[in-house]
């Protein structure tokens, strides 16, 4: 029954199986925004509270030493949340955030995938694994309609960070509106160990609305297509990563070391990855953990479909921002997650006071 759901899905969006198993389209046929946009107009208040993933919910480090197979349940959710304060807008995820669950692997393991539509969904979704050595990346596979569930087995055999995202037809849609998250495949002697992990994900939104504009937002096909965003946001939401909003991404200890995995979704801008007040300490770009690491990185580029990982350390209390430098994503348009350190002050590596309490300065550049 399943696969005869699912071929009358591959056939009614207009993609034959050699486009799927590509994993994209470059026809993308307008039946997917039209259900897009009526769903729109049926809903305008919030269907849940929050899109943004907990940037600290992040699954333990792989401590076992031979492989295992992993079971991965990822549910396909459309849902309605506030992109900002009194502005929604119809997300697709999976499991009801935005970026979709960290999945946590080791070099060697067998991943068994389920993939859930879930019933009350309008579309068909499906996920294509850069994790995974198989067509499309498992997205002619997993190409599931509402209501129905597939199943993929494929296996790590590449350690690394790496994006996984939906890729059906209307595919750049699909993955602007949520749908994308990283695969994190560990090495078989694992990773070093670190005080603090954090999750992030940049994408842009495109919407027929004005950034702050109230009300709701329904999905513009036409800037998308202009590459002409309203929001450039990290996990969803605008200044969602803030003390403003939901609290900090993450609050440490001066002196802790974190390590960040940060995915682009995109699906078209690539994003300057950049720590203010600080540098990457380590850098691995492109998420590979075959080569060995730039050190004191101070920005970055993340391709849309591409991941890095990141360590930072925070020797002096205070805020440190986690922005793209192109910083009218930041002033204008959301992008922005705040790191919170909290410690001693310690005026031999930074002094914001120099002339309090005793102490001088020098007035000379």
């Amino acid at each position: 029954m399943f696969e005869t759901t699912r071929r009358r899905a591959l056939q009614a969006l207009g993609v034959g199986g050699a486009a799927a198993a590509a994993g994209c389209t470059v026809q993308a046929p307008t039946a997917d925004a039209e259900k897009q946009r009526n769903r729109v107009e049926q809903q305008s208040s919030p269907s849940v509270d929050r899109i943004a993933a907990d940037p600290t919910d992040i699954p333990d480090p792989i401590d076992r030493s031979e492989p295992a197979e992993v079971d991965v349940t990822l549910r396909a959710e459309e849902v309605t949340a506030e992109i900002e304060p009194g502005v929604t807008f119809d997300y697709m995820t999976y499991n009801g955030q935005v970026p979709g669950p960290l999945v946590r692997v080791r070099k060697g393991d067998t991943v068994n995938l389920t993939l859930e539509n879930a019933s009350e969904n309008a579309l068909p979704h499906n996920v294509d694994f850069h994790a995974a050595a198989g067509p499309g990346g498992g997205a002619e596979a997993t190409m599931t309609a509402p209501g129905e569930t597939s199943h993929l087995t494929f296996k790590a055999t590449y350690p690394g960070a790496y994006i996984y995202h939906c890729a059906v037809p209307n595919l750049d849609m699909h993955i602007s509106a949520g749908m994308f998250g990283i695969i994190l495949v560990e090495p078989e002697a694992g990773l070093p160990a670190v005080d603090q992990e954090l999750y992030l994900g940049q994408h842009e939104i495109y919407t027929d609305g004005k950034a702050g504009q109230g009300g709701k937002h329904s999905f513009d096909m036409a800037a998308m297509k202009r590459e002409e965003p309203t929001y450039v946001v990290m996990n969803g939401e605008k200044y969602g990563l803030t003390p403003d909003v939901y609290g900090s991404a993450a609050t440490v200890s001066t002196d802790d070391t974190a390590r960040v995995y940060f995915v682009t979704g995109g699906p078209n801008l690539t994003s300057s990855f950049h720590p203010i007040g600080n540098v990457w300490e380590e850098f691995y770009p492109q998420g590979s953990l075959t080569t060995e690491p730039q050190t004191h990185i101070q920005t970055s580029p993340v391709a849309p479909g591409s991941t890095c990982i990141a360590t930072m350390n925070f020797p002096v209390p205070g805020n440190f921002k986690l922005v793209d430098h192109a910083l009218t994503r930041v002033a204008r348009r959301g992008c922005l997650a705040i790191v919170t350190a909290e410690g001693e002050e310690r005026p031999d590596i930074f002094d914001p006071e120099p002339q309090a309490d005793g102490r001088t300065g020098s007035t000379s550049a």
